[in-house]
Order: structure tokens, then C-alpha cells, then sequence
């Protein structure tokens, strides 16, 4: 078997919809989570690889599965989070539950409803943010609230990437009970522009998913480390502003991503929010349901 990180697409953590260990985490936590990064980054590649088969996916991935365990050092991302892992008696639990999702995305194509999508997210979305928590200490009553953030931004980008999801994969994370209520078809995303019925369908989705991010607001000022607050905040902001523009667009055809002049404003917006929420007192936060 060749080396996973040879069918990573290129994309780094200055890609992303969301900060990953940016300037405003300590120093001190960057190396851990930019090698969890890039672990994740390398599996999640590897199940959206476009020539590899299903069978070659999964022989990859379960070849960083054994390694992150200590089975073997012919992967060097699985290789250097087992050992940034070790340095901080961290266990791999996180990076092995998002192996889950990344599985998923091998065999699974379609979702029946909000509950299987909430399911998905448990696997390839929560573990970041516990992850996040763990490298900084924080206390697990925090994991019921990140989960909610965590599954709101995953649900984002399926939005977002609906289309190029279904073109480029044939894979659709659009509830199929969601697209049959607005009488919408899974071959409508491969159109150019959406319909009047797919249209009603997304805009429907993001409006759950605002739903679970006013539910997750209030974390950022749960959280003891400061910097981290922060950077939770300005997470927090960029995802409400990308959810007020999928209720409104179209992302078959229209911009539904920030631009960096954006992301600096949002940036901004987040700090200054921060500070201001933890001046107030938080609201007690229940785990996401799987209709909420």
C-alpha cells in the first residue's frame, strides 16, 4: 500500500469553512490539533477519492485506524497524532469515532431522515469539538452544547456542497423524507440552478439548522480557557452568517461561502462577542435531538 497522504486533494487547514488552531489558540495547542488536522484531513480524502474503489478505501482507512493504534509506522499522519496523542496522555478516541464517519461516506449514499443525518454528524462532526475540549481541559458538561455547534456546521456544508456532493460522489445527505415533503427529486442536485421545490427543501434545512445554532450560542462562554472562548465565538459567528445565506440562496447557483474580507469581519464580530457574553450568565444546553 502507498503512503494515504498521496491522495489528499491539496486541501490544508487554511481551506476550511472554520478556523483550524488559528492565532488565536495558544501556541502550545496548535501541534496536537494541526496533527489531528491532518489525519482527519488525510481519511477524509481518502473517502472522497474519485478513481480509488470502495474496497481500496477502506483498506486505507483501516490501515490508519491500526497505525493511530500503534500497529505499524507506514503512515506518517497516523504516526505523528499517535505520537502528539501520547505526549499529552491524550487516547485516540476522537480520530477513531470520525474514522466512522469517513467509512460511512464509503458505503452509505442517502439518509433517510433528520435523525440518520444527527447520526452522521455524531461521527463526523462531534468528535472535533470534544476533541478541542480535551486538548484544553475543559470539563465534559461543555460536550453537550459543542455537539450541537459541531452538528450545525457539518450540516452547513452539506448545504453548501449539495450539489457538487451528488455530481462529483452521487452522495446526498439531504434527508430523503425532507426532499419528499417539498416534492423535491435526489437528480434535481444536479442541475445548475435549483427548482422551486429543492429551493423550498434547503431553505427548510437551514432553518433547522439555525434552530440548533441559537441552541449552541451560549458556549463559547462555558468554556474556562479564554482564548479558546474566543475562537468558539468567531466559529460561532461564521456559521450563523452562512446559515442566514443558505435560508436565502441558492447554492446550486449562488455564493453561499464567506469571502476572506468576511471572514475578518466575522472574525472580529466573534471577539467582540465573546467578550461580551461572558459578562452574562449562560443558559443550560440539552444534547441535540434528533428533531431540534
Amino acid at each position: 500500500m502507498t503512503i494515504a497522504s498521496e491522495t489528499r486533494t491539496g486541501k490544508t487547514h487554511q481551506d476550511e469553512n472554520f478556523p483550524v488552531a488559528s492565532w488565536i489558540i495558544h501556541p502550545r495547542h496548535r501541534p496536537v490539533i494541526l496533527a489531528f488536522y491532518n489525519y482527519v484531513r488525510t481519511a477524509d480524502d481518502i473517502a472522497d477519492h474519485v478513481t480509488l474503489s470502495e474496497a481500496e478505501k477502506l483498506a486505507y482507512l483501516d490501515t490508519l485506524e491500526a497505525e493511530l493504534q500503534g500497529h505499524g509506522d507506514s503512515q506518517p499522519e497516523a504516526v505523528k497524532l499517535r505520537q502528539a496523542l501520547a505526549a499529552r496522555g491524550m487516547p485516540p478516541r476522537h480520530a477513531l469515532d470520525m474514522l466512522t464517519a469517513f467509512r460511512m461516506d464509503v458505503t452509505k449514499r442517502r439518509y433517510e431522515d433528520w435523525d440518520e443525518l444527527i447520526d452522521y454528524c455524531r461521527y463526523s462532526a462531534m468528535p472535533v469539538g470534544r476533541f478541542m475540549l480535551d486538548v484544553h481541559g475543559e470539563d465534559r458538561a461543555t460536550w453537550a452544547a459543542s455537539d450541537i455547534l459541531c452538528a450545525a456546521l457539518q450540516i452547513n456544508n452539506h448545504l453548501q456542497d449539495c450539489g457538487k456532493d451528488y455530481r462529483g460522489l452521487s452522495r446526498v445527505y439531504l434527508p430523503r423524507d425532507a426532499l419528499a415533503a417539498a416534492g423535491a427529486s435526489v437528480e434535481e442536485l444536479g442541475e445548475a440552478k435549483a427548482s422551486p421545490w429543492l429551493l423550498a427543501c434547503l431553505h427548510d434545512l437551514a432553518a433547522r439548522t439555525e434552530s440548533l445554532l441559537e441552541q449552541s450560542r451560549a458556549l463559547a462562554g462555558e468554556v474556562r480557557d479564554f482564548r479558546l472562548g474566543l475562537e468558539i465565538s468567531v466559529i460561532q459567528t461564521y456559521a450563523e452568517r452562512i446559515v442566514r445565506l443558505l435560508k436565502v440562496r441558492d447554492p446550486l447557483s449562488q455564493r453561499v461561502h464567506l469571502t476572506k474580507p468576511q471572514f475578518l469581519l466575522y472574525s472580529l464580530t466573534g471577539i467582540g462577542c465573546a467578550m461580551a457574553r461572558r459578562a452574562l450568565p449562560s443558559r443550560p444546553i440539552t444534547k441535540p435531538a434528533a428533531d431540534a
